[in-house]
């Protein structure tokens, strides 16, 4: 049933169980009195009437939204002034039917008026909270729903900011061995290719997992292979457990790009890269060494990094995909060698939300 539904129902049977409670206390006492009856009917209709012009103004000039003591202040002013109508009309009603009655008690009309004012507080006051509570629910909705669209937005800026970084130096490379040793040319051109589309997939992929982010590594080192030939060694460590954890597309293609133009290419003997990875208590651990040694000091992200994209951008990647949850770092593990360290937890709810499209 619909919440429009639900309410006319509860109007109408609310207003029908009040109105003809008393009406039925007054039969049994004085019997039966067709006018009363009709007056009954009357106050039914009325009520109806006053209470849904109440919801029309509330939801008008959005009161809802408002801080919750001025919202008060108009809630009760609306009960007095709606109190004060039903009494105004009623009242004379009465007088006719009740009339020797009602003439034997004091304070009749004030009387009259704080029964309606309770009658009238029990419903604006449910519908006002009811209201209040639901808006608020839907504007911390609406919240969340904006901030997820927002870093959504942020991940795709930042994924396709990663693209162009490696394909000049790899162009060069390949053509260098087009004369020289066309087969290895062809292996290079494919090596190209499957980063080349990885790339491009990485827009429309929030994480890919372990092991295709490894055969892209690979691709990438080896066509590095082409240019610094001997000068540069590499190894690659993966537990069988964590092929599959998401992580990042084209992430770890940064780093090792990274640890390679500024630790091995700064060596005249060249150097070596490691990448290993490794699960600890629920979290993805991958640890990238290279030769080299920090100029700048490890939080400055920005200016470790041609353009400051790199670093910095996997260390706002893993903050939008998975929160506190994720770590990154760069750190002079000992002299002549550096440590990129990434830490990954399992798949957060808002990962997975984010997932789908």
């Amino acid at each position: 049933m619909s919440k429009r539904k639900i309410y006319w129902t509860l109007q109408i049977v609310g207003w029908t169980l009040l109105i003809m409670y008393e009406f039925v206390l007054y039969t049994l006492e004085y019997g039966f009195d067709r006018t009363n009856f009709y007056s009954s009917i009357a106050n039914i209709l009325l009520g109806i009437t006053l209470t849904h012009i109440y919801r029309l103004v509330i939801r008008r000039w959005n009161w809802s939204t408002l801080p919750l003591p001025r919202l008060a202040l108009r809630g009760i002013a609306s009960v007095l002034f709606l109190g004060l109508i039903m009494t105004v009309v009623n009242l004379p009603l009465d007088r006719k039917i009740l009339e020797e009655n009602l003439m034997n008690q004091p304070f009749v009309f004030w009387n009259y008026y704080a029964g309606w004012c309770k009658n009238l507080l029990a419903w604006i006051l449910s519908y006002t909270v009811y209201h209040y509570v639901e808006q608020n629910r839907l504007t911390d909705y609406e919240k969340i729903m904006l901030k997820t669209s927002m870093r959504e937005a942020e991940a795709k800026v930042l994924r396709s900011q990663l693209n162009p970084h490696f394909t000049f130096n790899a162009l060069n490379s390949i053509r260098a061995l087009v004369f020289e040793d066309p087969s290895r040319a062809q292996i290079s051109i494919t090596q190209l290719s499957n980063i080349l589309r990885n790339s491009l997939l990485a827009d429309r992929r929030k994480t890919v997992d372990l092991q295709e982010e490894l055969k892209t590594v690979v691709d990438y080192l080896e066509l590095e292979k082409v240019r610094y030939e001997e000068r540069l060694q590499y190894t690659i460590e993966s537990n069988p457990q964590a092929v599959y954890w998401q992580v990042p597309p084209m992430m770890l293609q940064t780093l090792v790009e990274n640890g390679i133009k500024h630790g091995v290419s700064k060596e005249m003997g060249g150097g070596f890269l490691e990448v290993k990875s490794d699960i600890e208590d629920d979290t993805l651990i991958i640890l990238i060494r290279n030769t080299g040694n920090l100029i700048s000091a490890p939080s400055n992200l920005e200016n470790m990094d041609s353009g400051g994209v790199g670093l910095k951008n996997t260390a706002e990647r893993l903050s939008i995909l998975y929160g506190k949850g994720a770590s990154f770092r760069i750190f002079q593990e000992k002299e002549g060698v550096v440590c990129s360290e990434v830490r990954i937890p399992t798949l957060s709810d808002q990962m997975q939300l984010l997932q789908v499209d």
